[in-house]
This record gives structure tokens, C-alpha cells and sequence, in this order.
């Protein structure tokens, strides 16, 4: 929803309305508009240090369409994904080890009357959200279906082919760093400087561990704290040193080790 307008305040307050104990923890409200992919990244990257509840994910250009309204239930009970069933939820469904039970949320009961079809947030996940904070049981919100039928999501696989490494840039940070879809065992074998080709550019990039290793106004590529590769530039952003964003089509072949350098000497005389 973003946070010009007033919809994240209308939701947390229905939320509060009906459930008013609940502590609200925001993941993110800046997820580009209509991004489901980007905002199922968002939440694969955060499920796993999420505290067990109730997760409310609304990123949804289907509102008021024939797309489902759903709860998925993981691990066992501990946590419940609410929103739309448009693949917001698989990545991080499968994340923490698959759902266990989910529902269509069509019991109106636990819903709020809707001037009008286009906030779901607001009328349906929001209220049913909360309904779920409340002690509501899952199957009363709404009619078991079976969560093989849920919407896939659908996440760009890179891998190696030979000595070629093929990625692309699934995020891009606060910061401009570029996380590839790429583990480091795919660079298996590489030297200390990897050769990067996009859009009929190259570069090369220097493999690092932390930020400050990367040289002066070169290209880093390290794992992040996600533990996959990621491309970076100290003190600055590699979005815009490279041009690269998310979903941009990357490879990756060996640039070896970089060549030593020769420092001449001069020895004085024995004392």
C-alpha cells in the first residue's frame, strides 16, 4: 500500500479494532506497486526470523476478481499466511516447510461490510486477521481447500552450464546491493575476480567477504546475509554503478586471480 495514503492505518486500526492486544510487526510497505513477485522475496527472506502468528500480506491486482481470499496454516499451527491467492505466500510457505492446512476465506461472518470491492485489506484479510489473533479457530474463517490447489509462485532458477555461471537479480536493497539467485557453490573453482556480462556490458568484480574488502571504485561480489551471492560496491550502490535492477539477466565466468605486483627494492649495506 505504500504509506502516502491511509490504508496501512485503516487496516492496523481494524486490526486493532477487533483484536486489540495485538502487537503488529511491519515487514515492509514499500514493495513496488502490484509486485507480487517482489513481495513474496520480501517474504521468503523474512519467514524464517519471524515470530510464530499471524502474517497479513496484501500486494493483490487481482481484488474483486475470481482470485481466492485464503489462510494458510505452516508448521503445525504455529504461524497463519493471510491474503490473496495469487502466489504472494509460496515462496515463503515453502520456506519454512510447506503448509499444513489452508482455507478460502468465504465465512462473511469474520469480514467487515465493503462500500465497494477494492480494499480486501481493509474488508476481509485485515478482519480475518485479527478474528485469528482473537483465538479464532482456522476452520471457522472459511472452507477448507487443499493447499496443493494454491496459486505457485514463480521464482527465476539460475545454476551452471559448463563454465558459465547464468543469474539473475532477484533484489535490489535499501542500498543498491544486488542479490543474485546464484549460491556460491556455483562459483565452484573461481578465482578471486569473476568476469560479470549483462546487456552486452562486462566488468569484472572482485570476490569478497565483507564491504570493506571490495576495492575503491570496483565491483564486489560476495554472500550476503541471506547467504547467496550478492553484488555490491563499497560505499555506494551497485544498481546504479552498473545499471542492473531486479530481473535483469546476469552471467558469471572465472576471471581468475588478479596479478601480483612488483615492488622494487633497494638494500643497503650490512651493519
Amino acid at each position: 500500500y505504500g504509506l502516502r495514503d491511509e490504508f496501512v492505518g485503516v487496516v492496523k486500526s481494524v486490526v486493532r479494532s477487533i483484536a486489540p492486544d495485538v502487537a503488529v510487526v511491519d515487514i515492509s510497505h514499500d514493495i513496488a506497486r502490484h509486485d507480487v513477485r517482489a513481495g513474496g522475496l520480501a517474504l521468503a527472506r523474512a519467514a524464517q526470523y519471524l515470530v510464530p502468528g499471524v502474517v497479513l500480506g496484501v500486494i493483490d491486482p487481482g481484488v474483486g476478481t475470481s482470485r481466492r481470499a485464503v489462510a494458510i496454516e505452516v508448521g503445525d499451527g504455529a504461524s497463519v499466511l493471510v491474503g490473496p491467492d495469487n502466489g504472494l505466500f509460496a515462496a515463503a510457505v515453502a520456506m519454512v516447510g510447506g503448509a499444513t492446512r489452508s482455507v478460502e476465506l468465504d465465512n462473511a461472518v469474520f469480514h467487515i461490510p465493503a462500500p465497494g470491492p477494492t480494499f480486501a485489506g481493509r474488508d476481509i484479510f485485515g478482519p480475518v486477521a485479527a478474528h485469528l489473533c482473537a483465538g479464532v479457530a482456522l476452520d471457522e474463517v472459511g472452507t477448507e481447500i487443499d493447499p496443493a490447489s494454491l496459486h505457485p509462485g514463480l521464482l527465476p532458477v539460475g545454476g551452471r552450464h559448463g563454465d558459465t555461471v547464468f543469474g539473475e537479480v532477484m533484489w535490489c536493497d535499501h542500498f543498491g546491493n544486488l542479490q543474485l539467485n546464484l549460491d556460491p557453490d556455483d562459483l565452484e573453482g573461481f578465482g578471486a575476480e569473476v568476469v560479470l556480462q549483462w546487456s552486452g556490458q562486462t566488468r569484472r568484480a572482485s570476490r569478497a567477504v565483507t564491504f570493506d574488502q571490495i576495492p575503491a571504485s570496483g565491483i564486489g561480489l560476495l554472500v550476503d546475509s541471506y547467504g547467496v551471492l550478492a553484488l555490491a560496491v563499497r560505499g555506494g550502490s551497485a544498481a546504479a554503478e552498473l545499471g542492473l535492477g531486479e530481473g535483469d539477466a546476469v552471467t558469471l565466468t572465472d576471471g581468475g586471480d588478479p596479478p601480483g605486483v612488483d615492488t622494487p627494492v633497494t638494500l643497503g649495506p650490512r651493519t
